[in-house]
């Protein structure tokens, strides 16, 4: 039988030593259907999603939901999360280039190639929860990143692509240092991903 000070103790040690805890449960929001058309997911470059990506960046415009797709993703007061994709990549340049009324680019098919996906994870201004890690779990499966870093001014974690393959609901755990915050990212979102 344990005793009533070894019961403090034990619950001291467990409180003390346990991870930051999920304070919430969020669902990830798409941006309204952009253009051209997407439904595939977030997945390495290839000639369809490659020319996919260019035309998205010749739409130009301030704020195309093609390229910008994660803008207001998982929307939390304390995190701010932004995607960077082979997709991406190439899409960027593209409109980058065209807001400058410059002719559209050919970015390097094989520089997209060799991109990973990034997920930056940045504190919201104000924010009193410096970011400790981004643990990524694709179904049941917790996915390691293949790089990291975090910082006083935010993180960076890189992955293969099977961690955001849209054949399974998709959960993000934001964890800071005062509490964790966890975002769903069901199958059928993750398939306007790119």
């Amino acid at each position: 039988m344990i005793g009533r000070w070894t019961r403090v103790r034990l619950v001291f040690i467990v409180l003390t030593f346990s991870p930051a805890v999920a304070a919430a449960q969020i669902t990830a929001q798409a941006r309204p259907a952009p253009t051209p058309p997407w439904t595939k997911g977030i997945m390495p470059i290839n000639p369809e999603s490659y020319y996919n990506a260019v035309e998205c960046g010749k739409q130009g415009g301030a704020d195309p939901p093609c390229v910008f797709w994660d803008t207001g993703l998982c929307k939390n007061a304390d995190f701010v999360l932004s995607f960077y994709t082979a997709y991406k990549s190439v899409a960027y340049e593209v409109w980058r280039v065209v807001n400058q009324k410059k002719p559209a680019p050919q970015p390097s098919y094989g520089e997209a190639q060799r991109t990973r996906v990034t997920v930056a994870v940045m504190p919201v201004r104000g924010s009193k929860n410096p970011v400790k890690d981004l643990v990524v779990k694709h179904g049941a499966r917790t996915m390691m990143p293949v790089e990291h870093s975090v910082s006083a001014d935010g993180g960076r974690f890189t992955y293969d692509y099977p961690a955001f393959a849209a054949n399974a609901d998709v959960t993000l755990e934001m964890v800071g240092q005062a509490k964790t915050i966890a975002c769903r990212i069901p199958k059928d979102v993750l398939t306007t991903f790119r």
